[in-house]
């Protein structure tokens, strides 16, 4: 091994099965990457004395001392340390959109480290030599504590309760734990087989999963707070950004939650055909953000006769200036892996109406402008008008917020004006109830809401008991589930 190897090889990522291959079906699109190439990869980590990939990351990972220890063979301390912060690697080894490789020193003047890959690599290792194991043992503490929502804040803060001996119920209205992690990312991009078996290993470690039980309906919260000593609400942002534009009431056109849901069920099993269908259909996406480059992949799958999605921003270059530094950089084009599956991608484009009889037939834009120095300004250009051919629309605009009803009447919680439950230190103004992820963030980053998660275990840890071995951001951890 050379000190310049970071200079001398290359950036290697997992390749993509064929395009014709992976559409026809959902399993995932990347081949595994084998743990010696993981390796090579693993030497291209400078070890630079201030890690900005580690200021990058949300959960302050420890990645130089992980790709240290990969490089050198050491995988059982690479997972420990990974994990010690991070309790789900084999989710953000694949969904994350890997703001620690946007901070990568390397990335200055080549291609950055392949952080995620590296990590995803770890993760698998540990659950093949079988190094997860459930939580036992731990001296119960006698308090019982409710998580509302069982996407990654949720499953996060429970793991990071269960780990100290809390007795920990999560609570899901849908009829399976995973929150996003089930239906709002498809099964090419994350296998269910890999919730499950993460959820398998809670279970084993004494947290119990309560599904089909939505709070604030099937059981109030004063209900909750009776049967238990404090509430983690985690119900993620799952109130939709809408385009309140002439014809949105016309059928045909759907939220990308909706539609996601639709096609994750289908590959589930748990339905014979989706209920929203865009077989032979003419697509149109309207988004440029990672759901709606997730919706193009399910329109791909589900057979559509044409898939064409807009973005109101302009095109970025395609790679960011060398020498940009992190954070000030700005973004370069991010291409997926359904972009590469198909269809055309239009910038700088806003919709303005919707027409059809009944149902949804055209689309109708102007050429658009957007100044972020003034919060995302965006001004129409008019004499631009252009009418798109479409038989289905997926708004995949982002979320607003979370739901939100239920818990203002049935608690003294209160809301920030973006309709996000307000907290300080993940406490709200509710005795005994916090918030984490999506809810109070409104809707980010999966590895914000394991953050965030880990954060609010450790704030009701406090509460419960005055203090807490649990770590915030960065910090050693304890054996978890």
């Amino acid at each position: 091994m050379s000190t310049f190897d970071f200079l001398a090889l290359p950036r290697r990522t997992a390749p993509y099965r064929p395009v014709a291959e992976r559409i026809a079906d959902n399993l995932p699109v990347e081949l595994p990457l084998l743990a010696p190439e993981v390796t090579v990869q693993a030497r291209r980590c400078m070890d630079c004395g201030v890690p900005f990939c580690q200021s990058g990351c949300p959960l302050g990972n420890p990645i130089p001392d992980f790709n240290e220890a990969v490089r050198e063979g050491r995988w059982r301390e690479a997972y420990d340390l990974l994990s010690a912060t991070n309790n789900f690697p084999e989710f953000t080894g694949r969904i994350c959109p890997a703001p620690c490789e946007s901070a990568c020193v390397l990335g200055l003047l080549a291609e950055p480290v392949t952080i995620e890959q590296i990590e995803r690599t770890i993760g698998e290792r540990a659950f093949e030599e079988g190094w997860v194991q459930p939580i036992v043992g731990v001296p119960p503490t006698g308090h019982s504590v409710a998580v509302v929502g069982s996407g990654p804040a949720g499953l996060a803060a429970a793991a990071q309760l269960a780990t100290v001996g809390h007795a920990v119920t999560v609570y899901e209205r849908d009829d399976k734990p995973g929150g996003l992690l089930r239906y709002g990312v498809p099964d090419f991009k994350l296998a269910k087989g890999v919730v499950d078996r993460r959820l398998d290993v809670m279970r084993a470690s004494g947290i119990a999963f309560a599904c089909g039980v939505e709070i604030g309906r099937d059981l109030s919260y004063a209900d909750l707070r009776a049967r238990h000593d404090a509430v983690v609400i985690a119900t993620g942002a799952t109130r939709a950004h809408d385009l309140p534009v002439p014809g949105r009431e016309l059928g045909g056109i759907h939220t990308a939650w909706d539609f996601l849901t639709s096609h994750a069920r289908v590959a589930a099993g748990d339905a014979e055909a989706p209920t929203i269908d865009a077989a032979g259909k003419r697509v149109l996406v309207i988004g440029g953000g990672d759901t709606a480059s997730d919706c193009i992949g399910v329109a791909h799958r589900q057979g559509a006769a044409s898939v064409v999605s807009f973005q109101i921003t302009e095109q970025p270059p395609e790679r960011v200036p060398q020498g940009a530094a992190w954070p000030f950089r700005s973004p370069a084009l991010s291409t997926s892996s359904s972009h590469q599956e198909g269809g055309d991608r239009v910038w700088s484009v806003a919709t303005q109406a919707f027409s059809g009889e009944g149902h949804v037939q055209q689309v109708h834009t102007l050429d658009a402008t957007v100044d972020l120095s003034r919060g995302f300004h965006v001004e129409v250009i008019e004499g631009t008008e252009r009418v798109w051919d479409a038989d289905l629309v997926v708004m995949a605009i982002g979320y607003a917020g979370p739901e939100t009803e239920a818990l203002v009447e049935q608690t003294a919680v209160t809301l920030d004006p973006r309709g996000r439950v307000q907290a300080t230190q993940y406490a709200t103004a509710d005795a005994g109830v916090f918030v984490a992820g999506d809810a109070q963030r409104g809707a980010s980053l999966v590895v914000w809401a394991l953050t965030e998660g880990r954060e609010a275990a450790q704030a009701v840890d406090v509460y419960l008991r005055g203090a807490s071995p649990l770590p915030l951001k960065g910090e050693g951890d304890l054996p978890r589930a």
